[in-house]
């Protein structure tokens, strides 16, 4: 057995089409499921907040159920279990003239489940850090409580909320290679498929592993760019060398920029 090198620089540079519609589905399921997931994990985040205690109560059941179970298991009861029992069946359908699959709905309802109980904890960590202080300042002045959250609150947790959200989504990106399980033909099960009848399967995979690198690196500039631009926000300058973000050696050098007056 040896290492084929035509075979993988082909791949690599010049990929078969059914590679790159999973490339694309990768990053549309990845992005589209953030995107939802983050909307619900602000719910679940403000649901634990409530003074209702049967809403906090909700809120911290789902986050416990779903962090306490793994992604595979979820999915299979999201797109099989809930057939199985009658509850609920995917079908294909058609939006703004695509046609999604029943399997590609299932895996972003499952990856949104999943990660919306860890936003719900990023979230409440980065408005916990916002100083008691600013909740009741914001009262004494006759601020409603949506409104002390939208303009007071949220603008500074942000600060703290942003970097785990970054690195949530990058983790997502790798994560739906296990869409495989249910059928979807993202990137890893393409590659699968291409291993299996071309009998390539080290050569492919480098290639499928090159491509998710490649996929987390270019994020990883992305989020760097909205820290940074968020920390100027905030009259910080941050510097942080993008060898330490790409290897997690995080090692921040904030430093206040100077007041003109």
């Amino acid at each position: 057995m040896h290492f084929d090198w035509q075979f993988f620089w082909a791949a690599l540079f010049t990929p078969s089409d059914p590679f790159i519609d999973g490339l694309i589905l990768t990053i549309v399921i990845s992005v589209v499921a953030m995107s939802l997931a983050t909307l619900l994990g602000l719910v679940i985040a403000l649901m634990r907040r409530s003074r209702f205690p049967a809403l906090r109560w909700c809120s911290s059941f789902y986050i416990w159920a779903i962090r306490g179970t793994p992604l595979l298991v979820q999915l299979v009861l999201i797109y099989t279990g809930l057939a199985a029992v009658g509850l609920y069946q995917f079908h294909d359908v058609s939006l703004l003239g695509l046609s999604v699959r029943a399997a590609v709905q299932a895996a972003i309802i499952g990856l949104m489940v999943n990660e919306s109980a860890y936003i719900a904890e990023i979230v409440r960590a980065g408005i916990d850090s916002v100083p008691k202080g600013q909740f009741e300042a914001a009262a004494s002045l006759g601020m409603k409580p949506w409104k002390v959250m939208r303009w007071i609150i949220v603008p500074q947790a942000l600060r703290v909320m942003v970097p785990p959200l970054g690195n949530s989504f990058n983790g997502m990106m790798k994560t739906t290679s296990v869409l495989s399980v249910i059928g979807v033909s993202e990137m890893f099960l393409v590659a699968q498929s291409i291993s299996s009848y071309t009998f390539h399967t080290f050569e492919i995979f480098i290639v499928a592993a090159i491509y998710y690198l490649a996929l987390t690196t270019i994020w990883t500039f992305i989020q760097a760019g909205i820290e940074n631009r968020l920390a100027r926000q905030l009259g910080i300058e941050q510097r942080v060398p993008i060898i330490q973000r790409l290897t997690g050696a995080r090692r921040s050098v904030a430093t206040a920029l100077p007041t003109h007056g």
